[in-house]
């Protein structure tokens, strides 16, 4: 079968690696043009152009996506595979390949439709999460369902440990539902109407924490946050990227410091919170009982 992947980002690039390694005959690739990144801003191609190129896997990135007839005649796909892709597809390309289209979405739908799935069930507190995939359809992420894989989803997960454990069992999962459109056996299962949540992008103001919420939030926001786009506090002003914590008990006025014994422990809505790894403005990521020896933090200093 004649495969067209769609994906840009990490979490896709080892989806195509599973596909790929498993023998589907991936015909061609489109993923996101290349973005300036660093600070010369210089161009640089998505992870999936990456793998692609070193695959010989031809590679196109086209910005109107509802221009690309004759360039998906050309290439002919028997279905489209997508992950990640980052832009909804017009109906002339779901509609294309004679087997359809297929997505391979980090969450459990119908829960966390959207783009950003795995901060936000780790921020919302869940407890199991995992993958789906299914055929596209024109609303965002409403397909009917084909495969799902479920996970646990632990006190010591981050946005980080979550995406790398999605990635792998997303591949696996892409890969078995290829393989059961190929013989006919694909189960297909409509979206149940109850228990939709939806996943927007993360902005930063999601991102700075209120002391005043309950500490389990707090913990669950600086955790779902990690490594990227990261949760961050202001001390002396400016800003404090919080990357690990702890919940503590101690109480007293929401967002002041009131231990620096083991980490950086700031009071919250109930009880506290123990930062346990932080990176103070212009300085790199560390333990924060390292940052404390060598800066002297008062007993009440208010943060945010």
């Amino acid at each position: 079968m004649r495969v067209l992947f769609m994906g840009t980002p990490d979490i896709a690039a080892e989806c195509l690696k599973a596909l790929v390694d498993a023998g589907i005959d991936v015909v061609g690739v489109f993923t996101q043009p290349d973005r300036p990144k660093g600070r010369g801003m210089k161009l640089t191609p998505s992870p999936v152009k990456v793998f692609a190129t070193e695959r010989g896997i031809p590679v196109y990135q086209p910005t109107k996506l509802k221009k690309c007839g004759d360039l998906l005649a050309e290439i002919d796909p028997e279905l489209i595979a997508v992950a990640a892709y980052g832009r909804l597809l017009p109906k002339s390309i779901l509609d294309y390949p004679k087997h359809g289209s297929i997505n391979m979405h980090a969450s459990l739908l119908p829960r966390w439709r959207g783009a950003a799935p795995i901060q936000r069930c780790i921020a919302a507190g869940d407890t199991l999460g995992g993958v789906t995939t299914m055929y596209m359809a024109e609303e965002l992420d409403a397909g009917d369902m084909i495969l799902r894989a479920e996970t646990p989803i632990t006190d010591a997960d981050t946005g980080g440990s979550l995406h790398d454990r999605y990635a792998e069992m997303g591949g696996k999962l892409l890969v078995e539902t290829i393989r059961q459109i190929e013989a006919g056996t694909a189960p297909r299962t409509l979206q149940p109407s109850e228990g939709i949540t939806l996943a927007p992008p993360i902005t930063k103001e999601e991102c700075a924490v209120d002391w005043t919420r309950p500490s389990r939030e707090i913990f669950d926001l600086i955790r779902a946050m990690n490594p990227f786009p990261t949760a961050y506090t202001k001390y002396d002003g400016a800003p404090m990227k919080l990357y690990a914590s702890k919940v503590g008990s101690r109480l007293g006025e929401p967002g002041c410091v009131i231990s620096t014994d083991g980490g950086l422990e700031v009071a919250c809505g109930d009880g506290s919170i123990v930062i346990t790894e932080l990176a103070a403005a212009g300085g790199k990521r560390m333990a924060a009982d390292a940052w404390l020896r060598g800066h002297k933090v008062e007993i009440g200093t208010k943060l945010g």
